[in-house]
């Protein structure tokens, strides 16, 4: 089941708001005859500029690794009992949350003009989300399975409902399994993990996070009584399985450093856990699932750059796990079930883009594998699904993902074909294995998701849903582009571009630029309803498709990490040229946003090329690269030294990392507008990482820009957990942005004149 999202009305800003606010910003930003943005005032800025921010004290620490030294002035805001602050914040050193309090009444004294434009922006945002909206059911038997969301609630409900035996329509009333709201009633934040219903549909499991920390409870229903019958543990990843006896579920245990690091069998009435699986090696993580046959437990090892896979018998809960093949350096495998076969997605043999191999389902081992599906370099295999008679495979080439469909019995093959620009597909399997229907959803920057049911043996498709903008969207206000950004070395960067298409495409228009470029991620040209409330005001929007994700491939991946990395960042600035040079904007009128990784991307981009950016947005930022990399205690650092490298161990790595990394960086020079954003909760982005670059570019920067930062003292990495509540940090974020290009001015001014002008 997956959670939805939703909403009310929008305040559409059209062609005549846009010129007006334009007209009225004129003296903001200018253009000169090269083309460059001249950055003159801003009420707003200047109002802020005279608050008095807070300095955090320093207190140096010098630090000596591997023969380099290097002074950390503002090491003592990670707290000593991290541990304990990430079940129990109320536990947090006083001097930490005094600085924190700090931060948070400065930044709402800072924007507390802006109060409206971001209510206004909040309201647009949540008008474009249907409040009511709903899933598409998934068939299991003789139940579908679905959620919903009711009318201003901010939490999923999950629900089911009978079908006919034969039609497989709905024939019966809604079964609430797990009303969110209600569950969230007690607390500030809530987040679910894994809902499954048991095999024989008696039972639900469920988790949930209550702190934001990622520790979870896992909870058994009683479906038929509603009852609680018992809670397995409060320290689960949120990830577990049903064994098909209905009796017996497998889930991961986090340990107190936060990794995944053993899998436990235990009895559903909560008795006593069994040991199944625990990983020595604290540079992989534990993942859990069912093959698609549903006839093996699936437990996945893995690390970034290898894995391995262990199969339990779904059908007999008591057995042990069988390894398929030992972990191998640089060698990944994917396992999909076919009737007669395991077939394996993996990079073995030198395959860079992945190819398909398989072998007999009563000997899998790696000495048995054959080669299905050969590689092709620059064709990406991204995922492969199986059913009785089919196999579907996501792939990717040019930037551009497709959906493959191949037939077991003939081995024919067929593409499901699109047409736009730029767009994003999403497959997905369902719960039954032997039916000749996949579902598929459709979207781009322009045109909001659509969900198929495809029909793999007749090759017709029906459109199951549409997602609904309530306050009204049409996809022809608006135009998508895709431009390629020569980097420094050559590459061709993909650039997805979206525009209001009343958007002058002449220099004056400022832009945001979206970026990640980490893990092999790539960001999908999909629809997304929050860009458009700056759309709408006359901003472009681009994401830029960089190295260190996979939109080119798997070397595109290689090509930015490790001894790498510089090339994500340069890819970065080297699209905000591209798109000044092209006229979607200009120099110094570009606003960097990015999250996590991409909040180091937004910090290292800002160190590099200043004077390109107004302002940088780096939400829940992973900026003190070497501190973090360098402690072995934190839950994501083993497991990412094959991503960033270990400066532990390597004085390359550790030289390669400080050269980029952006708490270690900063400098004394001017830097664009700041702001930051973390959470206390957060186990992946600590805190303190956010906490430190902000200290040190507000003591460091020799201009008077401002430099934010927003903590929430409630939340983890993905913010406030309510679906309404993210809406309004992100509506924050958005007249933080405006600000920065001048765009916030005359809005603010023009809705503080609103109850005058009504009162006459």
């Amino acid at each position: 089941m997956t959670s939805l999202t939703a909403s009310q009305r929008v305040i559409r800003i059209g062609a005549g708001l846009v010129a007006l606010l334009a007209a009225a910003c004129s003296p903001e930003t200018t253009m000169t005859a090269d083309n460059t943005a001249a950055t003159t005032t801003s009420a707003l800025i200047d109002r802020a500029r005279g608050i008095e921010a807070p300095m955090a004290e320093q207190r140096p620490v010098e630090i000596e690794q591997l023969g380099f030294t290097r002074i950390d002035e503002y090491q003592w805001i990670k707290d000593e009992n991290w541990q304990q602050v990430m079940r129990e914040p109320e536990v947090l050193d006083a001097d930490i949350r005094a600085l924190l309090d700090a931060e948070n009444a400065y930044i709402d004294t800072v924007m507390e003009p802006t109060a409206g434009l971001q209510e206004r922006i909040f309201q647009e945002i949540r008008g474009r989300i249907k409040e009511d909206d709903s899933s598409v059911p998934e068939r299991d038997g003789d139940f579908e399975y679905f959620s919903r969301y009711r009318e201003g609630g901010q939490y999923p409900i999950y629900s089911r409902r009978p079908v006919d035996p034969v039609t497989g329509e709905a024939n019966g009333d809604e079964e609430i399994l797990i009303d969110g709201d209600a569950e969230a009633a007690d607390f500030d934040y809530l987040d679910f993990g894994e809902v499954e219903h048991s095999p024989d549909h008696r039972y639900l499991a469920y988790a949930v996070d209550i702190r934001g920390s990622e520790y979870y409870e896992v909870r058994i229903k009683d479906i038929a009584t509603g009852a609680i019958i018992s809670t397995l543990t409060d320290e689960s990843t949120g990830d577990f399985v049903w064994a098909n006896d209905s009796e017996t579920l497998y889930w991961i245990w986090r340990d107190d450093n936060g990794r995944s690091v053993r899998v436990y069998r235990q009895p559903r009435t909560g008795g006593a856990s069994e040991l199944v699986y625990e990983e020595p090696d604290a540079g992989f993580f534990l993942s859990i699932g069912l093959s698609d046959g549903e006839n093996y437990v699936v437990i996945n090892a893995g690390g970034h750059t290898s894995n391995e896979i262990r199969l339990i018998d779904a059908n007999d809960p008591a057995a042990e796990p069988m390894l398929i093949a030992p972990r191998e350096e640089n060698v990944e495998y994917y396992l999909t079930e076919a009737p007669d076969r395991f077939y394996f997605r993996t990079n073995l043999d030198g395959a860079v883009d992945f190819k398909i191999m398989s072998a007999p389902l009563d000997n899998p081992g790696r000495e048995n594998w054959v080669d299905a599906i050969p590689s092709r370099p620059g064709v990406l295999v991204l995922d492969l699904i199986g059913f009785r008679d089919w196999q579907v495979r996501m792939e990717r080439e040019n930037a551009l993902p497709r959906i493959v469909v191949r037939e077991y019995a003939t081995g024919a093959e067929h593409q499901i074909d699109f047409a736009e620009e730029a767009y994003s597909l999403g497959v997905s399997a369902g719960y039954e294995y032997a039916v000749d229907l996949i579902r598929f959803s459709y979207e781009s920057p322009s045109t909001p998701e659509e969900t198929y049911d495809y029909n793999m043996r007749t090759r017709t498709r029906v459109l199951r849903k549409r997602q609904e903008v309530p306050s009204g969207h049409d996809p022809a206000d608006y135009v998508v582009r895709r431009i390629m950004a020569p980097a420094s070395d050559g590459a061709q960067i993909p650039v997805t571009i979206l525009h209001h298409a009343d958007t002058p495409i002449d220099g004056s228009a400022p832009l945001m630029l979206y970026g990640y470029g980490s893990y092999g991620i790539t960001i999908p040209a999909g629809f997304r309803v929050t860009p458009l409330s700056l759309v709408d005001r006359g901003m472009v929007y681009a994401v830029a498709h960089i190295r260190g994700g996979m939109a080119g491939g798997y070397q595109w991946y290689l090509d930015g990490k490790l001894e790498n990395k510089e090339n994500t960042f340069s890819d970065f600035v080297a699209a905000g040229e591209a798109l000044a040079s092209q006229g979607y904007t200009s120099r110094g009128n570009i606003v960097a946003y990015g999250g996590s990784a991409g909040g180091l991307l937004v910090g290292a981009a800002i160190n590099l090329q200043p004077d390109l950016f107004a302002g940088a947005i780096a939400a829940v930022p992973f900026v003190d690269v070497i501190n973090t990399m360098s402690d072995a205690e934190l839950p994501l650092t083993p497991p990412e030294w094959p991503e960033w490298g270990n400066p532990i161990e390597s004085a390359e790595d550790y030289q390669t990392m400080i050269a980029y990394s952006p708490y270690d960086q900063v400098r004394e020079m001017a830097y664009p507008h700041v702001l930051a954003t973390g959470g206390l909760t957060d186990p992946r982005v600590t805190y303190w990482e956010p906490t430190k670059w902000v200290a040190r570019l507000r003591d460091r920067r020799t201009d008077d820009g401002l430099t934010l930062l927003r903590m929430n003292m409630g939340a983890g990495h993905g913010g406030a957990s309510g679906r309404f509540d993210s809406l309004r940090e992100t509506a924050m974020n958005w007249a933080f942005a405006l600000m920065t290009v001048g765009l916030a001015d005359a809005e603010v001014e023009a809705i503080a004149a609103e109850p005058a002008a009504a009162a006459e």
